[in-house]
């Protein structure tokens, strides 16, 4: 009884964890929730970039790169050229829509 109970609870562990919502970028993808903790990083920055050269763009994303609190899976990005306009179009995912995936980058549904 204790086998099927077992069994059964990681089971249903793995399904929960299968169903996560993912954000897609080029060939890259990002759980939802480390792309909603990247937007809250960027929110200063939106304003500014909108406006800004891409030059001040890209020091804005750098200083992402460096904060203590950006997801892990978000390092290897921060090295490869172009970074700051992924993190940019990351940024600008709308989360409410993304989390009923009416949004074409978001998956797993």
């Amino acid at each position: 009884m204790k086998t099927i109970f077992a069994v059964s609870l990681l089971l249903a562990t793995l399904f929960l964890a299968s169903d996560a919502v993912q954000v897609n970028d080029g060939g890259d993808s990002f759980s939802l929730e480390s792309v909603r903790v990247l937007q809250e990083l960027a929110a200063p920055l939106a304003g500014k970039t909108m406006k800004a050269s891409p030059r001040v763009s890209k020091t804005g994303y750098s200083a992402v790169c460096a904060h203590p609190t950006l997801p892990q899976e978000f390092v290897p990005l921060c090295q490869q050229e172009g970074a700051a306009m992924r993190f940019a179009r990351l940024s600008a995912v709308p989360m409410d829509v993304c989390e009923i995936c009416a949004f074409v980058a978001c998956t797993g549904c």
